[in-house]
């Protein structure tokens, strides 16, 4: 493997998350694509898939991508950080307190007040998007 290339949410209310991810996070949107046809549903194992897709590039080139499926059914499924699976997308941040207290204004909910990692090399927080994906912010210490 050379690199991690993006990680893909599959959302419910596409301009909700878009807005979130957007203006919360700061990423600027790279490509919008419609897809449908044997590619797509080669890929995905399902027929006759109808699929907008948003890739999003944070400032440091990383992306994530938002998935609305119009074709198919989206189940809300609200997950737990110890469930099986993907749990979290996790974000570095220069000043965790600064962004907890400016994120808190915004009606973002998190779990507890920053903590400081065990091995003390960290600050670190859990909050959820407006669907309740999971998001871990990190400053490094």
């Amino acid at each position: 493997m050379k690199a991690i290339r993006h990680v893909g949410i599959v959302v419910n209310n596409l301009e909700k998350e878009l807005d979130f991810y957007k203006n919360v996070f700061n990423f600027k949107i790279k490509r919008k694509m419609l897809e449908t046809g044997e590619y797509i549903d080669n890929l995905s194992g399902l027929k006759n898939v109808k699929v907008k897709t948003i890739k999003m590039a944070s400032d440091d080139g990383n992306l994530i991508e938002l998935l609305y499926f119009e074709s198919h059914q989206r189940n809300i499924v609200n997950r737990n950080i110890n469930d099986i699976g993907y749990s979290h997308i996790a974000f570095t941040v220069e000043n965790l307190d600064s962004e907890y207290k400016k994120l808190r204004k915004k009606g973002i909910k998190f779990n507890c007040v920053p903590q400081i990692s065990s091995d003390g090399k960290a600050k670190v927080v859990f909050c959820r998007d407006p669907e309740g994906n999971i998001i871990e912010l990190v400053e490094e210490l």
